[in-house]
């Protein structure tokens, strides 16, 4: 395989711009479903009216829509190559909708190929029409963290061993549920609703208006885990200055990280590959690789990245 990529190392950061080839997803157990809030979410709610429906687009991928009541779908990984590491899947949308097929499903099944269990995030859609969109999913992701944590014996797993991986409007849930200036959910102890690692891929609107500050209400002093971002030079929707600048400011705070950008890709194609290759096709086994470093993921036969 031929490999053309330029990288800067520091101890904190490596940053690749590489065009590679992507491997074939293995499949899951089909999921089983948690609710988060048993009594109901709480504000700003998003109505029960219309009811939650699923939309194959003429992508032929299909969207979740009006969700009311946010829950977690888990993917088991195959006993034999369970890590006892779990990540909840954050799809992106818009805040209109769930891509949670590509940006989803998709994701989770080849995430426990990698013998981690990975949950699929729900969150409360429609948000787009309220004042502060990611509030109402940032407390899903929060109390999904609490969830998740407090089942980590009925899911085999370690409660120290908990990341996040989320995926444009998921991607900008994910910084603010761990990194926003205000606790939105919780009352306890802040690190339990903190992931052990995230993973940010093609995060949205990480930047203030004027694209010269990261958003306001994200503080990076507040003890972030080690980060993964990945996204396309051509993306128009979440401009790669937006990572750049979040990738420097933890680099400044000297919290481990590492970035992918790649020449083409545009935005959006999470498993599904909509460009034609090299492209952003080999951000998956960047990942892997990545999560293998950080013992999320196990070493499988054949792997040659240690």
């Amino acid at each position: 395989m031929r490999l053309l990529c330029a990288a800067i190392f520091c101890p904190a950061i490596i940053f690749v711009m590489s065009f590679m080839i992507s491997v074939p997803m293995a499949s899951a157990d089909d999921p089983t479903e948690l609710i988060i809030w048993p009594n109901g979410h709480p504000e700003p709610k998003v109505s029960a009216d219309p009811p939650e429906d699923l939309v194959k687009g003429p992508d032929g991928l299909t969207r979740r829509f009006n969700v009311s009541t946010p829950r977690l779908f888990v993917y088991p990984p195959a006993k034999e190559i369970a890590t006892g590491a779990a990540i909840i899947v954050v799809p992106g949308g818009g805040f209109g909708r769930l891509s949670d097929e590509h940006e989803g499903s998709d994701v989770c099944r080849w995430l426990a190929s990698l013998g981690i269990v990975s949950i699929e995030l729900a969150y409360r859609t429609p948000t787009n029409k309220h004042a502060n969109p990611v509030e109402g999913p940032a407390q899903d992701l929060q109390q999904a963290l609490l969830t998740v944590r407090d089942k980590a014996k009925e899911l085999s797993i370690d409660p120290d061993k908990v990341g996040v991986m989320g995926f444009s409007a998921g991607g900008q849930t994910a910084l603010v549920a761990m990194a926003g200036k205000k606790v939105i959910s919780f009352d306890g102890d802040p690190r339990r609703i903190r992931p052990n690692l995230a993973l940010l891929i093609y995060p949205y609107q990480v930047m203030n208006s004027d694209a010269t500050a990261i958003r306001s209400d994200v503080d990076l002093d507040s003890g972030l885990p080690p980060v993964f971002m990945a996204q396309s030079l051509d993306d128009k929707a979440s401009p790669p200055q937006g990572s750049a600048m979040l990738l420097m400011g933890l680099v400044k705070r000297q919290i481990p990280t590492e970035l992918h950008i790649y020449e083409t890709g545009g935005h959006g194609f999470g498993m599904r590959h909509r460009t034609p290759p090299p492209g952003a096709r080999d951000w998956s086994e960047r990942a892997a690789v990545w999560l293998r470093l950080h013992k999320f993921a196990a070493e499988l036969p054949g792997d040659d990245a240690k």
